[in-house]
């Protein structure tokens, strides 16, 4: 037994059964690849991508500054920063962080919200070189990122 298992090791049997096993599936009639920018993939419709800050019919954002996004987020990476109005005493959000980079995309910061003001929406084009670019402000979640487009 020992001889049978000392001449499989010298000639490599079992490497050769599992590359044949790689080559009997690569037949070339199934291979599939994509032309990424050309042809879009489709996004499924549970998918969590970039955050956006929701506005209302009115271009108002739904945002009450609760910090409720902040505290279900596992992270921490979410800021939110408030002041409240004299005349209305309520909440105005003036500023609203979120660092991309460390984000896991649970969706966590989504179901806190009792506004429905966050939304983590289909756009998945966020690949940049460095990670400065991935600090979103307010201005950013409103309006979203924007891509490149490229042309057919």
């Amino acid at each position: 037994m020992k001889i049978i298992e000392m001449v499989r090791r010298f000639l490599l049997i079992d490497l050769l059964e599992g590359m044949w096993v790689t080559f009997r599936h690569q037949n070339p009639s199934d291979l599939v690849t994509e032309q990424y920018p050309m042809n879009r993939p489709e996004i499924s419709d549970r998918f969590r991508g970039q955050p956006r800050l929701v506005k209302d019919e009115n271009g108002k954002l739904l945002c009450t500054a609760c910090g409720a996004c902040a505290l279900a987020c596992p992270e921490k990476l979410i800021k939110v920063g408030s002041l409240r109005d004299p005349e209305t005493k309520k909440k105005v959000l003036t500023d609203f962080d979120f660092d991309l980079g460390r984000c896991m995309f649970c969706g966590l910061c989504e179901e806190a919200c009792p506004s429905n003001a966050l939304n983590l929406s289909s756009g998945y084009e966020l690949a940049l070189y460095t990670r400065e670019g991935l600090e979103l402000g307010k201005d950013q979640l409103e309006n979203g990122i924007q891509g490149k487009v490229y042309d057919k």
